[in-house]
């Protein structure tokens, strides 16, 4: 698997269409598709990290919006979805092949090669 992180219109998506030519993409669990787009939405859930993480690694390629990089919300259930989409981020690149972060449209390769 393959994660592409970086802040919200970052380039990301565009950087996956130029690279794999990918432009079939899912929000959803179990769908179809080679890319899953907006990993950190789940994360709000009560679904085990860990289990998402599980079924996001089936997918060729993850595009995970940065979080946190900011003022610290002050509701709690806010804060929350953040710490868990940021644990959602670790488990992802930790069992990632490649890890790509696309900072205004450059990417820069932290983890593995690009194929």
């Amino acid at each position: 698997m393959i994660l592409i992180i970086g802040p919200l219109a970052g380039g990301k998506r565009t950087f996956v269409k130029q690279t794999w030519g990918y432009r079939a993409y899912t929000t959803r669990l179990g769908e179809r598709a080679p890319v899953f787009y907006g990993a950190e939405a789940l994360a709000a859930g009560e679904e085990s990290i860990d289990q998402l993480a599980e079924q996001l690694t089936r997918y060729p390629v993850v595009i995970l919006n940065e979080t946190g990089g900011g003022i610290v919300p002050l509701s709690p259930e806010v804060r929350r979805a953040r710490e868990r989409a940021g644990r959602l981020a670790c488990r992802l690149a930790g069992r990632a092949e490649t890890v790509v972060r696309v900072w205004y449209s450059l990417p820069q390769v932290l983890k593995g090669a690009l194929p």
